[in-house]
């Protein structure tokens, strides 16, 4: 018998002890797709928001690069503000 049968995923996840790990892209990639459509609805290219965040072209893709999860706060906060958006944080 399958012991995952009935198991969250979750549950499996950290079994695997990749659970964080996978978190972590998993909202990474959600926030590099919402600044992706956001730029795309302001008509902004890369080299324009990067301009827009006093930073390099290099630094907005790795923000921008889903399976990059090194990150700062500063750095999302100045992607938000250029954008003329805010980030909301939660913990549940």
């Amino acid at each position: 018998m399958n012991p995952h049968i009935g198991s969250n995923f979750d549950d499996f996840l950290e079994e695997e002890g990749i659970l964080e790990e996978t978190t972590a892209v998993a909202v990474k990639r959600v926030i590099a797709w919402q600044l992706a459509q956001e730029m795309q609805a302001q008509n902004l290219t890369k080299t324009a928001l990067a301009a827009k965040m006093k930073t390099s072209r290099a630094s907005l893709n790795r923000l921008l690069d889903a399976d990059d999860t090194s990150l700062t706060l500063t750095t999302l906060i100045s992607a938000a503000n250029a954008l003329g958006k805010s980030f909301h944080f939660e913990l549940n």
